[in-house]
């Protein structure tokens, strides 16, 4: 995977907050966060590679979480962010506890973290593994059909958001389009689905914050993560889902500064 090919935003100025998104989705889900940090900080959103505009390694090349914490940390050299501040959902936050582990982040704010899920949790995430795979046995046309149904639309609100009866929550509907033999979200879920994070210091303020309405990675899950990174700041999010960025955006900007404002701090008294 080659960091110059990955696509991003660029935003605001000052100490750079790289925000970095969960499996299957794209940097635009950070769009109603990012208005809230860009008059402090310069606001870098990313499309991992496979996702959004990035394009896919190819089939030989490593893909995994550690592949993809290798190019997040080559992207940030490329373009001279030193010591990012970090900021990650599912996917995105296990990439940014990794890299806070390696000490390239500021700080670490996440949101759902994969990689700390229990046994029933792991068995139904490669579930998921079996039945993506399955689908990708099924024309497009007719996942697109089955996609827009009630019942699947209705799947999609209650996997996804924090309040499925929301007005909000109206248009969710699970992308089928990366149900292709050998696309980037086939090839990812059962390596997300053995993943764990293993304890070890992460010498930056670190937050770990969970929707309490989350239904794709328990809430329970956040004991784990306080288990293993015990010196975490933990937040429940109140009536938030899996994606919380879509369902309360003011309260993850407001972690994310929470985090970055503890870590400014230490520099200074360090200083």
């Amino acid at each position: 995977m080659d960091p110059r090919h990955i696509a991003y935003e660029r935003h605001g100025s000052g100490r750079p907050i790289v925000l970095l998104h969960g499996l299957g989705d794209r940097r635009q889900s950070w769009r109603a966060v990012a208005p809230q940090l860009v008059d402090d900080y310069e606001v870098v959103s990313i499309d991992l590679p496979g996702f959004g505009d990035s394009p896919a390694p190819s089939t030989d090349e490593p893909y995994d979480v550690h592949s993809l914490v290798r190019v997040i940390r080559e992207f940030c050299a490329l373009h001279g962010l030193e010591h990012p501040h970090l900021a990650g959902n599912s996917l995105g936050g296990s990439i940014a506890l990794e890299l806070g582990v390696q000490g390239v982040a500021g700080s670490v704010t996440v949101f759902s973290p994969a990689g700390f899920s229990d046994n029933l949790a792991r068995w139904g995430m490669r579930t998921v593994g079996v039945v993506a795979n399955l689908a990708t046995r099924i024309p497009m046309p007719v996942k697109e059909r089955l996609a827009d149904t009630p019942p699947a639309r209705a799947a999609a609100r209650v996997a996804l958001r924090g309040d499925p009866s929301s007005p909000e929550a109206k248009a969710t509907r699970f992308g089928v389009q990366g149900l292709e033999p050998g696309a980037p979200y086939v090839r990812m879920v059962p390596k997300i689905a053995e993943y764990d994070f293993l304890s070890r210091p992460i010498d930056c303020p670190v937050t770990i914050a969970w929707g309490d309405h989350d239904r794709t990675l328990l809430p329970s899950s956040a004991r784990h993560a306080h288990e293993r990174v015990p010196s975490a700041r933990m937040v429940s999010l109140l009536g938030a889902g899996h994606i919380p960025m879509a369902d309360d955006p003011l309260a993850v900007a407001e972690q994310i500064r929470w985090t970055c404002n503890a870590a400014d701090r230490l520099v200074n008294r360090i200083r």
